[in-house]
Formats: structure tokens, C-alpha cells, sequence
């Protein structure tokens, strides 16, 4: 029997077809939209530390990812024999297809978005808290947007995936594109041609919204865009007016410590890294902490801005108390000591989805410091700073290591913070790099700016410390200035700085 090819293509003329199209874009669409959503919301509850959420939404996905559609369909259809209240609703083949698709969808789609979270790094997490941004906000400014771009091919297969399967949805009367198929070819005969149309719509279908999805893709496409360095007269269009430098000044007699650290003590399991931590530090000191790895250096640091919490101890910040172990934390106390410490992180952690503008802007806006053209002004006068204002709308991807740690400086400065903490920021640099990131940390301890520095540069920490912390096995061995651990320092730390013990014991007999 012949292929009728002029039925066929009459096919594409049946209103009824293209209603039914309508139908099936109207339904894969609000069930992918809707499963979208609560598919994150469920991510995030099973990947929350609270087994109450975590648990529940376990078994919502191991269930509706076990059902079958086509069992789930008429069985959400014939609910209102057993509630017939909901009858109004699910007797309506289109809604109750609805909830059936958006119940199975919701699960396949936690799934697709808990690899996208676990996707998005920890540093990415630790930056927006020490930023001060947290809860919600941290989600929508800093997760979300990096955890959709991972996961967007896969949605867009899912989206694929939900138009074929609203064929199943024909099983309970809906007028989609197969069942006004069926009905022709169970009154023509002529099944092979009614069904290649049908096909063809699906493909069209699919094709049109996959273009667009795939568009979005390419749009998020951070790889895609193109760097843009500014030219030296539009840098300077930009750059804000000059403001001078605050001179170092010393500290003021009777004046509270700016940090005061109290027999800290901090245990990962069995493992105790600070073992009773004593640490004092004046408003305008820089003090180098050094030690061997694992002494607990980085520990120590990231307790101070509440990345870890302390087990014992308790740590004073301008004479407020700030953190306590064994205290139910003051959440505001708590949030207004984070936004007076300003943290840089090894691996820089800067934020990939925005531009380094947007990046020094960020906490700023989101705590309303100020509107948005003060913040911009700000952020760009902070970027001249560090020596990168022509490439303020460049994504961190397009920058060097030593750029890229120069922007982290700046995001960090951008909360006019009273401390800064750098944790080892020139140990993932390149050799050749490490000598601009030091002179911006130079610049801001010649401006009195409290400083706290974890580093394996012994020659910067020499020449800039006003006190030197060696740390070992989790305590602190010697604390002194540099000075002094030249002429009569303890001889393990001067081997460990690279200090020649022997020779300085000859020049002194001599």
C-alpha cells in the first residue's frame, strides 16, 4: 500500500492539530516551569544538614521517581472517587495531567539541581559569608545563579523529555496531538501517514523551544564572552577623583585592642588543630602568622570571621564580645563583627557568574551601604586602586592569578572593613605574579590598615610585620617582632624563616 503524501501534508492544515500543539507546549511548559522550582526547593532540602527536611525529601524522590507516569495519570484522574471535593479540578484532563507531570517532574529535576549545587564550590559558599551575605541571599546572589548554569543543558533535555511524555497524558482524554491522531486514523485507516504528521509536530515542537533553551545556554555561556579592556582615555573617564591615602597612625593609649583572642581552642573529630590560642592585636598592626603546614595557621584565621566555629575560648573584637564558645551566638552581634573583617581567601574565591565590578560591588549593595552610584563610584575607585580599572567588565576567567587576587583585595576593602585577614594569598600564584599582590598588601599597611597575614613569603613578612606568630602543632611558640627574632629569636624559627643562626652567632662573638 502506497504512502498517500497528499494526506499527509493536508496533515499540517487541520486546525485540530495545531490546537492540540498549543496544548502540549501550554502543558510541557508549565510542568517543566513548575518542576523547575519545587524541583530546587526539594534539592535543597535533601541537601540540608536537618534530617526532618532531608529525610522527607528523600522519600518524595525515591517514590515519584519509582511510579510510572502512565499509573500516576489515571490515578491522579480518578482521585476524585476517593475526594470528591477535588473533582472540580482533576475530572479536567488538562490539570490533572498537570499534577501528575509536575509530581514526577519535580522529582527527576531535585536531582538535576542537586548536582548543580554540589556543583558550585565551597570557596564560593565561604566568600559570600565572609562577605556577610548569607540565608537567601547568599542562594539568589551567589548559588542559584552558578548552580542553573551547570545544570541548564540538562533542563533543557528534561524540557524535550516532558513534550514526548505529554503523549502518555492522551490516556485520559486529552485533546494532545496523539489523540487527535488516533481519532483520525481510527476513521481513515490510514495510521502510517496520521502518525508521521504527528511526529513531525513533535519535532517542530521540540526543535523551536530546544532552539531557544539552547540560546539561553549560549547566553549564560561565560567562555562565550568576549574580554573587554577598556583604553587608557575611557579608563580615565571612568576613574573616580583622587583621594589620598591615610598615613599610619599609632596606637592611641587606653585604646581597646582590635582583636583579642582568648584560649581558643578548635578540633576537627580527634583532631585538635588550635590548642588554647592566645593572641592580642593592636588597631594598625600587621602581624604575620607563619608556621609549618598543618600548625593551624588557616584555622586560626577562619575562626575569627566565623567560617569555624571555636570549641573552647572566646574572641573580642573592639572591646565587644564577639564569638564565645559554648554560648548561643548573637546572630546580629555576630553579622555586624563579619562586616568589620574583611577576608582574602588562597584560591581567591571570587565569583564567576559577574564581572570583577560587580564582584567589589556586590556586598555592598546587598547590605544598602549605599545607592547604586555611590557603590559604583566605589567599586571603580577600588579598582583603580589595585591597579585594574581598565578591566572593570571583564569576568574573573579572563584575568591573571595576580589580578584575579587583586580583585579580592578590593571586594574585600569595598565593606570599609577595620581588619583584613589574608589566608596564604600568593600560595596559588605563579612566581612572576606574587610581587604585585604583596605591594597592594604594602600599600595597605602603609595606610594603618589592621592586618593579619598567613604567609609563606618570609622576606614580606619580615619587612612589613610589625609582630611575627610562629605557630606549631597548634600553638603559638614565639610572638615577637621582627627584630627581635633576628638578634635573639628562638633558633627553630630562624631556620624556619631562612635566617642564618650559625653565621649570626659568629658576627656576634666576633
Amino acid at each position: 500500500m502506497a504512502f498517500e503524501w497528499a494526506y499527509f501534508f493536508s496533515l499540517f492544515s487541520v486546525q485540530a492539530f495545531w490546537k492540540a500543539c498549543l496544548t502540549v507546549v501550554q502543558l510541557s511548559t508549565l510542568a517543566w516551569t513548575l518542576g523547575l522550582v519545587l524541583g530546587f526547593l526539594l534539592a535543597s532540602a535533601k541537601l540540608s544538614p536537618h534530617a526532618w527536611l532531608r529525610l522527607p525529601a528523600g522519600l518524595y524522590i525515591w517514590l515519584f521517581r519509582s511510579i510510572p507516569l502512565l499509573v500516576l495519570l489515571v490515578f491522579v484522574y480518578n482521585l476524585p472517587q476517593l475526594f470528591p471535593a477535588a473533582g472540580g479540578i482533576l475530572s479536567q484532563p488538562f490539570y490533572s495531567g498537570l499534577i501528575a507531570l509536575v509530581l514526577t517532574e519535580t522529582a527527576y529535576m531535585a536531582e538535576i539541581h542537586r548536582g548543580g549545587l554540589l556543583s558550585v564550590l565551597k570557596g564560593q559558599r565561604e566568600a559570600a559569608k565572609a562577605l556577610g551575605i548569607r540565608g537567601v541571599g547568599e542562594q539568589r546572589l551567589v548559588i542559584i545563579p552558578q548552580a542553573i548554569r551547570i545544570s541548564l543543558p540538562t533542563l533543557t533535555n528534561e524540557y524535550v523529555t516532558i513534550v514526548k511524555l505529554t503523549s502518555l497524558v492522551s490516556v485520559i482524554s486529552l485533546n494532545e496531538l496523539l489523540l487527535v491522531g488516533q481519532r483520525l486514523y481510527a476513521q481513515n485507516f490510514l495510521v502510517l501517514e496520521t502518525l508521521a504528521a504527528v511526529a513531525v509536530y513533535y519535532v517542530l515542537i521540540v526543535t523551536l523551544f530546544g532552539w531557544l533553551l539552547q540560546w539561553a545556554e549560549r547566553h549564560l555561556d561565560l567562555s562565550r564572552k568576549t574580554a573587554r579592556t577598556l583604553e587608557p582615555a575611557q579608563a580615565d573617564a571612568l576613574r573616580p577623583p583622587a583621594t589620598p591615602g591615610k598615613p599610619r597612625c599609632a596606637p592611641v593609649a587606653g585604646q581597646p585592642d582590635a582583636l583579642r583572642l582568648r584560649d581558643i581552642h578548635k578540633r576537627y573529630g580527634s583532631h585538635e588543630v588550635l590548642k588554647g590560642i592566645d593572641l592580642a592585636v593592636k588597631p594598625g598592626e600587621v602581624i604575620s602568622i607563619i608556621g609549618p603546614s598543618g600548625s593551624g595557621k588557616t584555622s586560626l584565621i577562619r575562626t575569627i570571621n566565623s567560617l569555624e566555629s571555636i570549641d573552647r575560648g572566646e574572641i573580642v573584637l573592639f572591646g565587644v564580645d564577639y564569638i564565645q564558645a559554648g554560648k548561643r551566638a548573637d546572630a546580629n552581634v555576630i553579622r555586624q563583627g563579619i562586616r568589620r573583617i574583611g577576608m582574602v581567601f588562597q584560591n581567591f574565591n571570587l565569583f564567576p557568574h559577574r564581572t570583577i565590578l560587580d564582584n567589589v560591588m556586590l556586598a555592598p549593595r546587598y547590605h544598602g551601604v549605599a545607592s547604586t552610584a555611590q557603590l559604583r563610584r566605589q567599586g571603580l575607585g577600588l579598582l583603580d586602586r589595585v591597579g585594574l580599572l581598565a578591566h572593570a567588565h571583564k569576568y574573573p576567567h579572563q584575568l591573571s592569578g595576580g589580578q584575579q587576587q587583586r580583585v579580592a583585595i578590593a571586594r574585600a576593602l569595598a565593606m570599609e572593613p577595620d581588619i583584613m585577614l589574608f589566608d596564604e594569598p600568593t600560595s596559588a600564584l605563579d612566581p612572576e605574579l606574587v610581587g604585585e599582590v604583596l605591594n597592594v598588601i604594602r600599600d595597605l599597611a602603609a595606610e594603618g590598615m589592621t592586618l593579619l597575614i598567613v604567609t609563606h613569603e618570609m622576606d614580606f613578612a619580615l619587612s612589613i610585620s610589625d609582630r611575627i606568630v610562629f605557630m606549631e602543632n597548634g600553638h603559638v611558640v614565639t610572638d615577637a617582632s621582627p627584630a627581635a627574632i633576628r638578634q635573639a629569636g628562638d633558633p627553630r624559627v630562624q631556620r624556619f624563616i631562612g635566617l642564618d643562626v650559625v653565621g649570626q652567632a659568629a658576627e656576634t662573638a666576633l
